[in-house]
């Protein structure tokens, strides 16, 4: 079982990597759901605003976790570069997030209405919508962002 966990931990397999970025992907939809649902309760915000912001603090607490945990020291860039990457791609692939959960959203408002189960919608709507984002994230950051650089230096921007 130890020598299972220590290869999903350090493996360079497509599979392996594309596991500890969803597992990263689980962690900061917790951080993303968590927003959509307290900053409308606890501040009366709008469930559109309190999705923006939640998803912002996800994207941020996704570049830190994917830096160091999914694709790991042996494929790191600079900081910088690396991050103004993470934050083009994740804005991009959180648009089309954003898009697919507004249409949920929606789409559920008109035909749950007032439904005892539309209290769901947000939900459903949040992860639906990450799991288009997580198929477009993951693939550009692979490939684009946190790609192995030939003669690069930590030090790059």
């Amino acid at each position: 079982m130890q020598r299972h966990f220590e290869h999903f931990l350090y493996a360079h397999t497509d599979i392996a990597q594309f596991l500890r970025f969803a597992t990263v992907g689980v962690k900061v939809s917790l951080i993303d759901i968590g927003g959509v649902y307290l900053l409308p309760w606890l501040w009366g915000m709008d469930v559109y605003l309190a999705r923006l912001i939640s998803l912002s603090s996800a994207i941020l607490a996704g570049y830190l976790l994917n830096r160091y945990f999914t694709f790991g020291h042996h494929q790191r860039g600079g900081f910088y570069r690396q991050m103004a990457g993470h934050f083009g791609v994740h804005l991009t692939g959180g648009a089309i997030n954003y898009a697919v959960f507004s249409g949920v959203v929606a789409v559920g408002a008109i035909y749950l209405g007032g439904h005892a189960l539309s209290w769901l919608l947000p939900l459903v709507a949040v992860w639906v919508g990450g799991m288009v984002g997580l198929l477009f994230n993951f693939t550009v950051s692979r490939r684009w962002v946190f790609a192995k650089r030939p003669g690069g230096s930590e030090e790059d921007l």
